[in-house]
């Protein structure tokens, strides 16, 4: 049987069939076709044909009995009277037994096997199936079937109920002899169409390979009693008898189970690469009578062109331009199809039909014109543009003239509606990515989702289906648009949002496309919207982004030209890498292959686009961040204990030694070459390595000894060797604690250290025109202005320590403060108490500057001890059932156990004692060994550690604690930390203030005993304790501990410039160190909900590069007469600039640099040069860090240092600070000269470790914070259940913006985030309406943790406006994962086999979305889209517009079906229920977040911040600013630390 026979539903009949009935079935269909016939009767005569000739072939009028084939009892139709009387009454009248379920009736044929041999009736008894496939048969002779089996409606319960079923099976010999071929088994291809009240036809092609041992779930089915025999005869000789299945069941299961086991490819037309199975696929359905040839047609009068000359005709010399309307388009086998896929770049021969009109009629309708019939074959289709409207005109081409497309006719709509959505869809995006290249996926889809179509368009709304159904059409659209477009614009195609379009959806880039094909063109320019202006910098910003940016442009442009050469900015495989050099351009014309002089080495300029697929994967690269980089080593200056041989002629003392210690001779002056040198002085030394750049150092002391003339060095370190790298001024050196003792011989020579001192009026000098340079280059003469920390990349003002007049000859810096902190780290003890038991007692313990006294409470890791109750197994999830994968295909690719948002392998909080008894061991020799001290600790439980596990701790306090009495002996190097534990009853003031009131507060009320399993009284010991040294000695930790709420911090007077809603600000209130008295808020929803929440803040709604040029252009207020802050009035800035105008920008090149220094970076720099603010903050997504090769962060610590501002940075995770999310922030700190550089807050929660890779590597060094509790925490997670579980159930798309509670708050954080005030109102639990296909994919999505698109069923589902989804179709062997384990196949495009992707492959209105199984390989299988959050998890990082697939994922709730609402979005992030909100759903959702910027304007920036964030950092400020002191220590940074917001701050004004 030909493979094209296969294709088609009757001629794969007529294979087998008589020439005589090949005819009468060709006459039936062309009689179906011309509607002369209906489906119904055709049907019935095909039936009865078939009937006839196929019961004559197997001889079925022949007498047949028991002996002959066993059928006798069951019988066989052999006439359509028979047919239609068992078909209508669902019974045979014969006599003999039958099924009660439906009659059945199976023919057998042969087909053709080239080493068969002729078997007969007198061969003995007739072999049967499973004698014949036990013995492997039909494996060695290629034995194939050919089985027409009828099945009674009324028994069938599968897909075809209501239905009368018809179906050829057929066998097919193999074509390979291989057994593992073999092995494959039976391949079923299907094609069904089915009728309501009718028959239908099954066409089965299978192969022969019915092995019980290749399938053994068949195996049952092949063990029936009852024997299908088989008879053997060679073609074309005719049977003469027929055998039949009496057993039912067999029957079922072949038909039912054989699908699903065996599935291959569905066929599809190889014109139009449609279905052939599929239910939508539509015929065309014919001309009217008078319709008209093409050529005849043009010379009709009333298209008033030609006449009927057709040498007129010939001799036009353009194509004749008309309009058809109600047309439609098919391919040559009448098959209705899209003209926009591909067909005709691929040369298919496509036609059409309607009325055609003249090209001034601009009326649809049919009447005045002509009836044309087949015109084409069309050899173009294109798109001449919007005319300024809404509508796109599309037109055809053929031999004989264009033609504009008008109405399509009534059968071609819904194919043409799609290919008006595609378009229109397409110009939405091209002009909103225009205006707003920074925007996320999210941020486009709602632009899509809210956009109206336009009047006339045969659809009413845009979804996220109908996007990504339209995705390659759309980026070949954007690709389009780059072409045309300005070459010094960044492509449209890596912005963020074409990047996650592109992936979600699997477009292929740079496909190649036909000249035929032609892109939108924009017959107008768009108008961009007004942008951000020029920013507005001061000459110190300038000065330093344009002296770095002319030398990087420089050696960028050289390693272009290099990269170019080699041709490695090209991937080689798309259209625009292939394109050839069009020999037609100046490019061209210079080479020397076209006769040029090859002087200008200029590439064509048809293949200077840029590489899409290089483009985008560079984009994407830039964005990465691998937390796991290994960071190369710090450079080491010199080698310890390194010798170089002396030269003693160049080397001389200058006077007698100033002093003599042991061995050592000190000396005031040393002659080296010529020139005097003396303690103090600072020199180049040279390296091993004479490669490399020479040392610089101060010489701190200079002796001889037996090792020689030797000096000690405190090094200085160059600026390039700092996070500053390559943007540090060449000239300028850090002080840094590393020194080294050196050979006088490697000295070079002297040169000159300044130290540059910040000026006594710095704080007035922001602004003004001054020189960068801060030293001339002379080659000896260098500059440092402040101390640098490798560990922790800190910049701070130089250390005052002071050298005293008995060690001045030899006293070094870097050596005393590494002295003191070595001392400081070493455990000790003091106070002894007394003797006894072989032990000495103390008072107190001292480790890292912190004291502990008998007493106090203390933190321990939580493997320091465990309790006498056993701790409750740990929450695992239910082992994984079972999962039916023909109902869930995609479950298969949940294979790993992780699930992002889970807290399963969160740790532990500290443990919790209070300290009974501090002592060392005495040694044999009668003296305590200090070098091991002990503790006796007294145990706290926690709630979670009593019987009632988790549980108890959702309700209760964060901070309670139950005594006990169980005691246990610790080391003093596990201790983690000095707490305070109190009796709640011996407070004097609430536990609620007492809580609120200072850090790592903890109370008790009642003591557990683990033995009953019961809560008791505390004893009176327990009670009177706790107070026990209180203020008594406890050193400046302690006291300092109890200073905070007396201390009466001044409120720094603060700019938030880029505030958006004003949670950053917030943060700082509630510390109690700010008050913001004025905001930069450009996009006015958020500048409203800021103004609602701080009514005494002058918010300015204008663009901050405005008010800066009019600030510093002398002017008082602005043309609102809003007052403006002037010099010296702002003591705090912070804000959160936005930096995705970088992305995509991976080499320095003139535009590039434009962009840069022109980005509201440079702007917010600039404001904090002209106001010189006491502190800054600049917080920002945590690739901040990373962008562009960290060089937004170099230039940013660039600009600050060369202020004079001591500065740092580090990456904070906001689950460590009592938030129920993950959301890592990168802050810039920064402090002015002679204030304190405020240290990062240390973590109060624990969180989950994957999320809390907080280090950062820049230029190949790992960078840390100060934070040291990188393991566990004083308190434990805040979860989901403890964000929102007692918020009211609303519904999807609920929209009432106040509500009741309808409850009290559950957990301690529900409390806290409620505020102490009583508010029975709640504002904005409102959620997203989403389309009736999402709503659905939300309500099929199980309510298990982990839940996500891969748990969906593959069913049909009705939705709720009307229409009903399919099923998603499996058509292609998935290369990488296989088959299921049923044999289904799991691919749903060709890519899954290694092909390029076909455009028919894709499939809509899915309950499964078609894109995630397509490119579900490539992205971690989409893990967490559709994905509900989980109760004891945690939220994703919140993103300005709650998508089920987008970049947040896990965003619908736990139990209900809808996405989680603004509410729970902005508990998430720390708001208070209070805070006030303003705008729309999606306002408001972006207020909340701390996403990309949206439109409508894209500078808007981030605007909230959580709020332990700036809590932390605010505390840290305001103590700095109090306290104005200079280097002190550790002591002094951790004075003032993190602690819990109280956040029912009421700002309901």
């Amino acid at each position: 049987m030909s493979e094209k026979s296969v294709k088609e539903k009757l001629s794969l009949i007529h294979g087998f069939l008589q020439a005589d009935v090949q005819n009468q079935l060709s006459e039936l269909e062309a009689k179906l076709r011309c509607e002369e016939l209906s489906e119904e009767r055709y049907l019935a005569k095909v039936k009865a044909l078939l009937h006839q000739e196929l019961s004559a072939e197997n001889g079925a009028a022949a007498p047949l009995g028991p002996a002959a084939n066993g059928c006798s009892r069951n019988g066989a139709y052999g006439s359509d009277e028979d047919s239609e009387r068992a078909g209508a009454n669902g019974e045979d009248d014969r006599k003999g037994s039958r099924s009660p379920l439906l009659t059945r009736s199976l023919i057998v044929f042969p087909t053709e096997s080239p080493a068969s041999s002729r078997v007969t009736r007198s061969s003995g008894r007739q072999p049967t199936i499973l004698s014949m496939l036990s013995k492997g048969s039909v494996q060695q002779q290629g034995w194939g079937l050919r089985l027409l089996y009828r099945v009674g409606a009324e028994g069938l319960d599968g897909p075809s109920r209501a239905c009368r079923l018809f179906g050829l099976l057929l066998t097919l010999p193999f074509a390979s002899p291989s057994r593992n071929k073999m092995r494959r088994g039976l391949e079923l291809r299907a094609k069904k169409g089915e009728e309501e009240g009718d028959a239908s036809w099954c066409l089965f092609d299978t192969a022969p390979a019915l092995h019980p041992f290749v399938f053994p779930s068949f195996t049952p089915r092949l063990e029936m009693k009852d024997e299908l025999t088989l008879i053997k005869t060679p073609p074309p000789a005719k049977v003469s008898s027929f055998s039949s299945i009496p057993a039912l069941h067999w029957v079922l299961g072949l038909f039912l189970t054989l699908p699903n086991l065996f599935q291959t490819t569905p066929p599809k037309c190889i014109d139009c690469r449609q279905y052939l199975d599929d239910p939508d696929l539509k015929f065309f359905q014919g001309d009217p009578d008078d319709a008209l040839e093409e050529p005849e047609m043009l010379t009709d009068e009333r298209l008033s062109l030609f006449d009927a000359n057709e040498d007129g005709f010939e001799s036009y010399e353009d194509l004749p331009q008309h309009k058809v309307t109600s047309f439609s388009v098919y391919d040559k086998r009448g098959h209705l199809c899209p003209f926009d896929t591909g067909l005709i770049e691929r040369n298919i021969e496509l036609y059409f039909s309607g009325a055609v009109k003249p090209i001034y009629d601009d009326n649809p309708c049919l009447d005045g014109g002509v009836r044309a019939k087949k015109l084409g074959p069309i050899n173009a289709w294109w798109i001449t543009g919007f005319d300024g409207g809404e509508k796109a005109l599309i037109g055809f081409t053929t031999a004989f003239a264009d033609y504009i497309l008008m109405e399509p006719s009534e059968e071609y709509a819904p194919i043409f509606a799609l290919m008006q959505e595609k378009i229109y869809m397409s110009k939405i995006v091209v002009e909103f990515l225009q205006n707003n290249r920074d925007v996320s996926y999210e941020d486009l889809l709602n632009k899509i989702e809210t956009t109206v179509p336009p009047a006339g368009l045969n659809f009413n709304r845009f979804t996220e289906d109908s996007l990504l159904r339209h995705a390659q059409f759309v980026v070949e659209q954007v690709e389009s648009y780059d072409e045309a477009g300005d070459s010094d614009e960044p492509p449209v195609l890596i912005t963020p949002c074409m990047r996650d379009l592109i992936k979600l959806a699997g477009v292929t880039l740079g496909k190649r496309r036909a000249v035929r094909r032609q892109a939108i063109r924009h017959p107008t320019k768009i108008d961009k919207d007004k942008g951000p202006t020029k920013a507005t910098t001061t000459r110190l910003v300038y000065l330093i982004f344009d002296t770095f940016f002319s030398e990087q442009i420089e050696k960028d442009e050289k390693e272009d030209d290099k990269e170019n050469a080699m041709k490695r900015r090209r991937c080689g495989v798309c259209e625009v890498c292939q394109q050839p050099e069009c020999g037609k351009c100046k490019a061209c014309q210079n080479m020397v292959k076209f006769g040029g002089s090859g002087r200008s080495k200029q590439a064509c300029l048809q293949r200077r686009l840029v590489c899409p697929n290089l483009a985008v994967r560079e984009a994407d690269e830039d964005e990465e961040v691998d937390d796991n980089i290994p960071e190369m080593p710090s450079p080491k200056k010199m080698l310890q204990g390194r010798k170089k041989k002396q030269n003693k002629s160049r080397i001389s003392w200058v006077g007698e030694p100033i002093k003599s210690d042991g061995k050592k001779d000190y000396y005031q002056r040393v002659c080296i070459d010529l020139e005097t040198l003396e303690v103090g002085d600072c020199v180049s030394v040279s390296p091993d390595d004479p490669t490399k750049p020479l040392y610089l150092a101060r010489v701190t002391a200079m002796w001889e000894d037996s090792s020689g003339q030797m000096f000690h060095a405190h090094w200085f370190c160059p600026g390039s060797d700092t996070v500053l790298g390559a943007t540090s001024d060449p000239l300028e050196l850090f002080l840094v604690d590393e020194c080294e003792d050196m050979q006088l011989s490697y000295i070079h020579g002297k040169v000159n250290v300044i130290y540059k001192a910040p000026s006594e009026n710095w704080f007035m000098e922001g602004g003004l025109d001054m020189e960068i340079k801060m030293v001339e280059d002379d080659g000896r003469t260098y500059f440092y202005q402040m101390w640098y920390d490798q560990e922790y990349a800190r910049f701070e003002s130089p250390p005052k320590t002071q050298p005293t007049e008995d060690n001045k000859y030899k006293f070094c810096m870097s050596c005393t403060r590494l002295d003191e902190v070595r001392h400081k780290e070493i455990p000790k003890v003091a106070e002894p108490l007394e003797e006894g038991d072989g032990k000495m007692f103390y008072a107190v313990a001292t480790k890292n500057g912190v004291q502990y006294r008998v007493g106090d409470g203390v933190y321990l890791l939580p493997e320091a001890f465990s309790f006498s109750m056993k701790p409750a197994s740990p929450a695992k999830r239910p082992k994984k059932e079972a999962v039916d994968e023909e109902l869930h295909p995609e479950h298969y690719r949940k294979y790993s156990e992780y699930i992002k948002g889970s807290n399963l392998d969160a740790p532990d909080p500290f443990r919790v004692g209070r300290i009974k008894e501090i002592f060392c061991h005495l040694r044999s020799n009668g003296k305590p060994n200090e070098a091991d001290i002990k503790l006796l600790i007294c145990k706290f439980y926690r709630p979670e550690n009593t019987h009632k596990s988790m549980k108890g701790s959702y309700h209760a306090d964060i901070n309670l604690l139950y005594w006990s009495d169980e005691e246990t002996t610790v080391d003093f190097r596990a201790v983690q930390g000095r707490c305070t534990v109190v009796y709640g009853e011996d407070l004097t003031e609430s536990i609620q203030d007492y809580s609120a009131g200072g850090l790592d507060r903890f109370y008790f009320l009642e003591a557990y005993n683990a033995k009953t399993k019961s809560f008791e009284d505390p004893p009176n010991h327990a009670r009177n304790s706790g107070t026990k040294g209180k203020g008594k000695g406890k050193g400046k930790g302690e006291s300092s501990e109890q200073e905070p709420p007396e201390l009466k911090l001044p409120k720094l007077r603060t700019l938030d410039v880029f505030s958006g809603c004003g949670g950053l600000s917030e943060g700082f209130h509630q510390a109690g160190v700010s008050e913001t008295l004025w905001a930069i808020e450009m996009w006015e929803p958020a500048a409203q909900a800021f103004r609602l929440n701080n009514p005494g803040t002058t918010v300015f709604t204008e663009d901050c590069n405005v008010l800066l040029k009019l600030v510093m252009s002398g002017e008082k207020t602005n043309s609102l007469g809003q007052k403006l802050p002037q010099k010296g009035d702002v003591e705090m800035l912070c804000g959160g600039p936005p930096c995705q105008g970088f992305s995509g920008m991976n080499r320095f090149n003139s535009r590039t640099y434009s962009k840069f220094k022109n980005s509201l970076v440079v702007s917010f720099l600039s404001y904090c040069d002209y106001y010189r603010p006491r502190f800054f903050l600049l917080e920002n997504v945590r690739n901040f860090v990373s962008f562009k090769r960290s060089m937004v962060l170099k230039l940013t610590l660039r600009c600050l240092v060369r202020m004079g501002y001591q500065c740092t940075f580090g990456v904070l995770q906001a689950g460590q600070y009592g938030v129920a999310q993950t959301r890592r922030r990168a802050i810039v700190l920064a402090a002015a000269p002679g204030e304190k550089l405020p240290m990062f807050p240390e973590p109060l929660h624990v969180f989950a470790p994957r999320a809390c890779q907080l280090s950062v590597v820049v230029d190949d060094k790992k960078f840390v914070s100060n934070i040291t509790r990188t393991y566990s925490g004083p308190f434990r997670t805040i979860t989901v259940r403890d964000t929102m579980s007692d918020l009211p159930e609303i519904r999807n798309g609920a929209s009432a913006l106040e509500i009741s509670y309808n409850g009290e708050p559950q957990s301690w954080f529900q409390r806290q985030i409620r505020g102490s005030q009583y508010q029975p109102i709640l504002r904005d639990h409102i959620c997203k309406d989403m389309s009736a296909l999402v709503a659905a994919r939300m309500r099929h999505i199980p309510l298990a943790p982990g839940s996500d698109w891969r748990d969906l069923p593959n069913i049909e589902v009705r939705l709720s406006d009307g229409t009903t989804t399919r099923k998603l179709r499996y058509t292609h062997h998935e290369k990488k994962n296989g088959r299921s384990s049923s044999g289904a196949l799991r691919g749903v495009c060709s890519c899954a086999e290694g092909k390029p992707c076909d455009p028919a492959d894709r499939q809509f209105n899915t309950l499964i979305p078609w894109c995630l199984p397509h490119t579900g390989n490539r992205h971690n299988h989409w893990a967490g889209l559709y994905g509900r959050l989980e109760w004891d998890g945690f939220f994703s990082t919140t993103v300005t517009n709650p998508e089920p697939m987008g970049k947040q994922g896990r965003v619908l709730h736990p139990e209900q079906h809808r996405v989680v609402s603004v509410r729970e979005c902005a508990r998430s992030q720390g708001f208070p229920d209070t805070y006030r909100l303003f705008g729309n759903i999606l306002d408001k959702h972006r207020q909340v977040s701390a996403g990309s910027s949206p439109s409508p304007a894209p500078w808007w920036s981030r605007s909230p911040m959580l709020k332990p964030f700036p809590y932390g950092s605010g505390r840290e400020c305001g103590a700095a600013a109090a306290r104005q002191s200079h280097w002190a220590g550790d002591q002094d940074l951790k004075i003032i630390q993190f602690q819990p917001p109280a956040m029912g701050r009421d700002t309901s004004h």
